[in-house]
Order: C-alpha cells, then structure tokens, then sequence
C-alpha cells in the first residue's frame, strides 16, 4: 500500500468560509500523501456539518479510499486564490467551498473515517499559534498549509557530523518551491563552523551561491581549514549535493576579548514588535512582525522608500550559540529583494520565479555580540542600489533595547527570464516552483 503518514497537529486549527466560521478543533491531524499537498483534517465532531449540502457526487481517492463530499455555494473571498498563477490576484472567484470525509477509508486507513477536510485553495485553514502560557499579543495565526515548525527548522541548520571536516543536513522540503535559500546554507555553514572551532564566535561570514539546491536531498558541507590561531581561526566550507559543489561561505571565527574600543550605529527610528503587523511566512513556533506593513509580494501595494523593518522571535531555542547565530543568518535572505522592489510601482516579489529571475548570489555578515533568536530581532533592511539587473541592500540587525548584534550586506539580482517571461532559454515553461 502507499505510504499515507499521519501526525497529531499540536496548535487549535479553524477553518473558515468568508466571515463564517465552519470548523474549530483543538484535535487537528496533518495528512501526507504521495497524490497531493499536505491536508489538515478535523475530527467530524468539531465540523459544522449543518452549513453545508452533499455536493451529489462522491469523493474519491485510489490512495485514501471512497466518501462523501459536501460545500457551500458562495464567492472565493479575494487572497485565498493567490498561488494559483490561472487567476487574477485582485479578483473573486465563484464556485463553491469543498469538504470531504473518507467515510470508506482504503484498508489500513480505518482511522479516517472520523476526520474531515477541506478545500485549502478555498476555505481558508488556519492554525493558532500558541502554547500554554502566550500572553495575548504573542498568539498569532497562520495559514494552512504551513512549510512547518520552528523546531523543524532548528533542526535543519543544526547540521551533523559525517566524517572528517565534513557535515550533513537533514531535509524538509516545501512542495510549493523545493529550492534551498542561500540564507540558509549561510547559516548552516556557520553552525558546522562553530561545531569546528568550539571557544569561538564567528566574526565574520561571506557566501556566494552559484548553483541552486534542491531542498528534498540532504546538503553535504566540507570544511578547509586555511589557518588556525590562538586567537582567530579561517574556515571555507564548500556546501555541495549530488557530487556538485551550489555554494562557498568564507568564515573569520574570533576568541572574543575585552574593549579597547567601542561605538555602533544608533537603530533608525521603528516601531516595536507589538506595534508593527504579524506576517504568515508559513512557519509555526516563529514570530514575524513588519513595521508599517511594509512587506508584501502584491505589485499594486503602495510604493515607498527602500526600507523594511522587520521583528523575528522564535519561540524556543536550544541553549546553544551556533544556532542562535545560524537562525539570525537564516532570515538574511528573506526581505531584501523586496526592500530593493519597494520604490518601484508595478512590480512585485509575486514576479518572482514567474515573469521575472530573482535571487540572492552573495551575504557577507558580520556578528558583534552574541545573539539570542530566542528574543526580539529586528531586521532593519535599506536597498542602496538596484540597476543592471542586480541589487545591494546594507542591514543590521538589533535588539529590542537597540544593540546592535550584526550587520549584513546582501547581492541579488532581479532580471528578465531570457528569452522570454514564460520560457526558459531551452524554449520550456518556467516552473515557479524550481525557477530562479
């Protein structure tokens, strides 16, 4: 039989038709199978049955088994409908909301039989991200499906040992777009680094990313160590898959000693993190805050000055440095090419993969203090310079009380898929999900 693999979702889950709310559980399950996305579904219990109709014809899976489908006629509320490139992103849809249940489930599968689930790409899922003890402000929600969890991510930058100088990553691969961020293999690099040379903080880290990851294979990370002092060590770590070397990061690692010294640049003037908007960047256990709302993949957002402030928390954190620098790296990535898009109306970082390239090539970042992912970090993200189909964006990233913690530089380019928006050089459709 396929694999079908189940697991208890430990955030309340609600699902939502509009305004209406049809489904609350604090017993969601997250369903994987081979045919399709990830599906969250609800003990039937906690589904309002009562809102919707049989929608007169069966449901049907070879891999789940035979059941019953029902919806609701209505309109797709605008934002649901965005990740289909066949619609308009300012348009409503007519159609109707789906929910099925696996009432004959296939042998082996009897445990679907009191479960239910919905159409994601039309009634909006979504989870409370919360565990006992969050004060009101810290409670966010995300929407399903999610990439995953913190802890999940923590435990993809905190790569193993695999032989002499020579570290491996574990994998959890998003089906929307199973590329690897630069950012990522950035931070990884600087874990394996620590892992290297315990009793030193990295100083100084520079990647260059050259070829693009698949995000489904594990990452292999080779260490050459060009010297190594008393008080300054020089690691370059090849991040390699499938026998082809996709990214080199040179490292500076540092004994840290007293003062003799010391100024920082004041923080800008930002709002706080409760004061700025929470953002869904699909992934539980982490909190992201954009001052003025700033962030946005929408084209026709309001145009504004190559700024963006943005808070990140992760809820818990090990007790372990590497990660706490590796995590404040991984998020390098995220918000410059649209920092960099900002003044300029019309476009958005909704292109990107789709009609236009783009990408980060190279992050040089330099850490001042230990950091604690843990608390509020404040990514103060300013595109100096876009032109020639590239952009440069200086950034620092603070605390809450305004120290600053490290300071980065990122290289990306923005540019026309040749020879056309639509097809790659060999003539073939761009597929957004692997694209560059």
């Amino acid at each position: 039989m396929t694999e079908v693999t189940r697991r208890p979702c430990p955030f309340p889950a609600r699902a939502w038709w509009g305004e209406q709310l049809v489904a609350e559980t604090t017993a969601a399950v997250r369903v994987e199978a081979p045919e399709g996305p990830p599906q969250l579904y609800f003990p039937r219990r906690d589904v309002r049955f009562d809102l919707f109709t049989p929608a007169g014809r069966p449901a049907q899976s070879p891999v789940l088994g035979r059941g019953e489908l029902w919806s609701i006629a209505g309109t797709v509320p605008k934002g649901l409908t965005w990740h289909d490139d066949t619609l308009d992103r300012d348009a409503t849809v007519d159609g109707v909301a789906s929910l099925w249940s696996y009432t004959e489930p296939a042998p082996g599968l009897e445990w679907l039989a009191d479960l239910a689930a919905f159409d994601h790409t039309r009634v909006r899922v979504e989870l409370v991200d919360a565990v006992g003890g969050d004060e009101a402000r810290d409670i966010t929600t995300k929407r399903f499906p999610v990439w995953g969890d913190a802890t999940e991510l923590i435990d993809i930058m905190n790569v193993r040992p695999a032989g002499e100088r020579r570290y491996l990553s574990v994998t959890s691969a998003d089906a929307t777009r199973p590329v690897v961020e630069a950012s990522q293999m950035l931070g990884q690099a600087i874990v394996a680094a620590s892992r290297h040379a315990p009793g030193r903080r990295v100083v100084g880290a520079n990647l260059v990313a050259y070829r693009p990851a698949d995000s489904r294979l594990p990452l292999e990370l080779e260490l050459d160590e060009l010297q190594g002092g008393r008080a300054f060590a020089t690691l370059l770590v090849h991040v390699g898959q499938a026998g082809r070397r996709r990214a080199t990061v040179l490292l500076l690692l540092g004994v840290p000693t007293p003062d003799v010294i010391r100024h920082a640049a004041p923080p800008p003037p930002c709002p706080g993190p409760y004061d700025s908007e929470p953002y869904d960047m699909s992934v539980t256990g982490r909190d992201l805050r954009v001052a003025h709302g700033a962030y946005t993949d929408d084209p026709h957002a309001p145009v504004g000055p190559p700024v963006i402030d943005a808070w990140v928390r992760f809820r818990e954190v090990p007790d372990d440095q590497a990660l706490h620098a590796g995590l404040l790296a991984q998020f390098t990535g995220h918000m410059s090419i649209a920092t960099a898009l900002r003044p300029h109306e019309g476009i958005g970082q909704w292109a990107a993969h789709r009609t236009l390239s783009m990408g980060i090539n190279a992050i040089s970042i330099s850490f001042h203090a230990d950091v604690r992912a843990d608390r509020w970090m404040r990514y103060h993200h300013h595109s100096t310079f876009a032109g020639d189909g590239m952009t440069h964006s200086e950034c620092r990233v603070y605390t809450e009380d305004g120290e600053l913690v490290a300071s980065f530089t990122v290289e990306a380019m923005v540019r026309h898929f040749t020879p056309s928006p639509a097809t790659t050089a060999e003539g073939q459709a761009v597929d957004h999900r692997t694209a560059l």
